[in-house]
């Protein structure tokens, strides 16, 4: 019974970092459709996301499944905690995916401030390695590697606080001033991605030590 306990639990942590593989597929593509302002492949986005929402809803049964047949000690229950909030916390990532593709659409035939991508790029490149640290730390129980989230989120908000201010010196074309708005959203979508990632490392932590605590003051609303 413990063994079978053991395979349900490594499989629904394997289905974790399959889903993480997805919502990386996402917003890579979502920062792609953003940058080509690529309407085909933003719908590709926005259609992509039934796939993360099926594993997401295939992770929450197996858990409830698993609790519903189980009673876990301490550590174990500590990790199937951790597991349905990863869980959540990916399919929100993903949300934050779908939401940049309809911006994206949205503003398809505004004009646009070009160099303004390059903080975008950055912005995306930044909450790549972060939901990738955020999951192989969790994987590999690495405290130090969770905890470095809080250095890769100032760097995340840095980029969008720079990205904001260039955002908001836009002047002139109102299509340009109305481009300037859905880009704000976007940015936003980056970074609140990026909070994401550090509550997951947070989640990590409470797995190693078995206490919750944030990384930093800050909160991460929902």
């Amino acid at each position: 019974m413990r063994l079978s306990f053991t395979e349900e639990l490594a499989r629904l942590e394997s289905a974790l970092q399959e889903e993480g593989d997805l919502v990386l597929r996402a917003l890579r593509s979502a920062l792609n459709a953003l940058a080509r302002g690529d309407e085909e492949l933003a719908d590709e986005v926005i259609s992509f996301d039934d796939e993360v929402d099926a594993r997401y809803m295939a992770i929450e049964e197996g858990v409830q499944s698993l609790l519903a047949r189980q009673t876990p000690v301490a550590a174990d229950l500590r990790l199937v905690l951790a597991v349905l909030r990863i869980n959540l916390h990916l399919e929100r990532m993903a949300d934050y995916c779908v939401t940049v593709a309809k911006l994206t659409k949205l503003a398809a035939t505004l004009p646009r401030a070009p160099a303004l991508f390059e903080g975008f790029e950055e912005m995306g490149a930044r909450a790549e390695e972060m939901i990738r640290v955020a999951l192989d730390s969790f994987a590999r129980r690495d405290l130090a590697g969770a905890e470095s989230l809080v250095v890769l989120d100032e760097l995340i908000d840095r980029a969008n606080r720079r990205v904001v201010d260039q955002l908001l010196a836009l002047g002139g074309d109102p299509g340009l001033r109305e481009w300037g708005l859905r880009m704000l959203l976007v940015s936003r979508c980056l970074e609140r991605i990026g909070d994401h990632a550090v509550d997951i490392g947070e989640q990590t932590a409470y797995l190693v030590t078995g206490e919750f605590r944030e990384f930093s003051d800050a909160s991460h609303p929902a």
